[in-house]
């Protein structure tokens, strides 16, 4: 089952139900991603593991024969939780950055909504991070969906960055792979930091080291990329 699945297969105009059926299955469709919402909110907090379809009909004051209609079985609703995070961390991190222009320009609005959405999790949560440390040793098709997520987005900002190398903005011998992860590296490195060991400085630890790689891959494309930094009059000596 892959990631990009809609959950609701399109009807045929010939297959359209009656105005009433219509409203009811709207009304269904709303119902199930309010579950979806309250089960996101509880994931990020016990992690995906933690999720019951008992837990979550308490959550949402619903019947668990309620709950399991609308996915069937526990992993199913596992499943659709990982689905709705991806798209919402596709909303706000890869969506926004094809707004710029290819090249550094694009990797750094990749780089800064993740920090962005990161600034978000440290106090969440990330499923992502969360569900690897669950399921890393478990086979099985919640394993495959939050694989197969973080797979599609590193392979977005491996594209990125391939692009930016042919935009001439890294050096020719810039290893693509190596800069991606080593740029995956760095937000790995900043929840562990600053959820767990509470690093006051781990944000500014984590610009500075993409700053690092830029210059380390190219030193044009951080002229390239970076907007000059203005003083601020107020900081002068007076």
């Amino acid at each position: 089952m892959s990631i990009s699945d809609s959950s609701v297969k399109p009807i045929r105009s010939s297959q359209r139900p009656s105005s009433r059926g219509g409203r009811a299955l709207q009304k269904g469709q709303q119902t199930k991603q309010a579950i979806i919402d309250a089960a996101l909110g509880l994931a990020a907090q016990i992690g995906l593991e933690g999720l019951s379809i008992g837990a979550l009909a308490e959550v949402t004051q619903m019947s668990k024969s309620g709950v399991f209609a609308h996915f069937g079985s526990r992993e199913e609703l596992q499943i659709s939780v990982i689905r709705e995070y991806y798209a919402r961390f596709a909303d706000e991190v890869f969506s926004p950055a094809m707004d710029e222009a290819r090249g550094l320009p694009r990797v750094r609005a990749l780089f800064d909504n993740w920090m962005k959405r990161v600034a978000v999790e440290l106090q969440s949560g990330c499923i992502f991070i969360s569900g690897a440390v669950e399921f890393d040793d478990r086979p099985g098709p919640v394993r495959d969906a939050l694989a197969s997520s973080v797979k599609t987005w590193l392979a977005a900002l491996y594209r990125a960055v391939v692009q930016a190398k042919e935009a001439g903005h890294l050096n020719e011998d810039a290893d693509e792979e190596q800069m991606a992860f080593e740029i995956h590296g760095l937000i790995l490195a900043l929840h562990y930091e600053a959820r767990f060991l509470q690093n006051p400085v781990s944000t500014e630890r984590a610009n500075k080291g993409f700053e690092n790689i830029l210059a380390r891959y190219g030193k044009s494309a951080v002229a390239a990329s970076t907007p000059p930094i203005k003083s601020n009059p107020a900081l002068k000596e007076k």
